[in-house]
């Protein structure tokens, strides 16, 4: 998703941030993960509402009879942090299993000022990170580990390379 036709739904404030949401929900009323068991998504943003709403898709996920949601959707899903203030950035690893988290900052991303209140970009989340109460490997894992599983022909790729 990189275009909306609709000038009501800010590209960046609603259109990004509604589709990786929608996203998750059709995933999860979708057979995608049993015809495909080893396929892997990375929804952006920190996963829209979800992980805000996740209450409500675990009870939309049991009224539909699809089990429980952990079970369903967090073998496949991962969820990036291009979430652009610690308090959600807590929310995120509060709710979501750090094994679902990528590392994921934007360069050029939706906000390209500096905010006032820190002076620091908005998009700049690896300090959002640093200041989480994880451990060094939970850490690690949302930096670098869990980037290997989710692309794990990257690892071997990395594997591959000479030293130099």
């Amino acid at each position: 998703m990189s275009a909306r036709r609709s000038p009501t739904h800010h590209t960046t404030g609603a259109h990004y941030l509604n589709g990786d949401t929608a996203g998750f929900n059709h995933l999860m009323n979708s057979s995608v993960f049993k015809d495909f068991p080893t396929i892997k998504f990375i929804i952006p943003h920190g996963g829209g509402a979800v992980p805000y709403h996740w209450g409500r898709y675990r009870g939309l996920a049991q009224d539909a009879k699809l089990g429980p949601l952990s079970d369903l959707m967090l073998k496949n899903v991962f969820f990036d942090t291009c979430v652009y203030h610690l308090p959600g950035q807590e929310l995120l690893a509060k709710v979501i299993p750090v094994d679902n988290i990528l590392f994921a900052s934007e360069m050029i991303g939706a906000v390209r000022g500096i905010d006032p209140e820190t002076g620091h970009h908005f998009d700049d989340t690896k300090r959002y990170i640093d200041q989480l109460p994880l451990s060094a490997q939970d850490k690690a894992k949302i930096f670098e580990g869990n980037a290997r599983r989710a692309y794990s022909r990257l690892s071997a790729a990395i594997g591959k390379q000479s030293v130099r």
